[in-house]
């Protein structure tokens, strides 16, 4: 498999969003494999244990988050460069009424493979958090 062009970058981005938004697991899960199926690498944060499986890093957050999670990539924060794209994503979490924004970086390096790493920065909620803390939790048990 070739490294992605500038435009399938930017077409899996767009899809990323506009999918998981919608609740389109399916599409969201195929939008991924057509653009990385390869090997993928997730440090999410960086600085926890990496992941390293397509199921861990794209299908397991989608049942965990999507059903609370709402994404938004303003376009003046997207980048990309080569093989890589960078973008600033706010992340509404909602429960119970209460809304939430969290802010992330995520950087996502393609190789010529069809391998994925992917690079996210990001403040992890306390476990106190009422909206965000129990499901970060659950994703990343005994966090710091």
């Amino acid at each position: 498999m070739a490294t992605p062009t500038r435009q399938q970058i930017l077409e899996w981005a767009k899809g990323y969003v506009e999918l998981w938004n919608s609740g389109q697991k399916d599409a969201w899960v195929a939008n991924w494999k057509k653009i990385a199926p390869g090997g993928f690498k997730m440090l999410d944060p960086v600085g926890t244990p990496p992941k390293s499986d397509f199921v861990g890093c794209c299908v397991k957050p989608f049942d965990l988050f999507q059903p609370m999670t709402q994404f938004y990539v303003d376009p003046s924060t997207m980048f990309v460069c080569a093989n890589e794209i960078a973008w600033v994503m706010a992340n509404t979490f909602t429960k119970d009424g209460q809304s939430v924004v969290m802010k992330s970086i995520e950087v996502y390096r393609f190789g010529d493979d069809g391998s994925v790493e992917i690079r996210t920065h990001y403040d992890v909620p306390e476990n106190a958090d009422p909206v965000a803390g129990e499901l970060f939790e659950s994703y990343l048990p005994g966090h710091d």
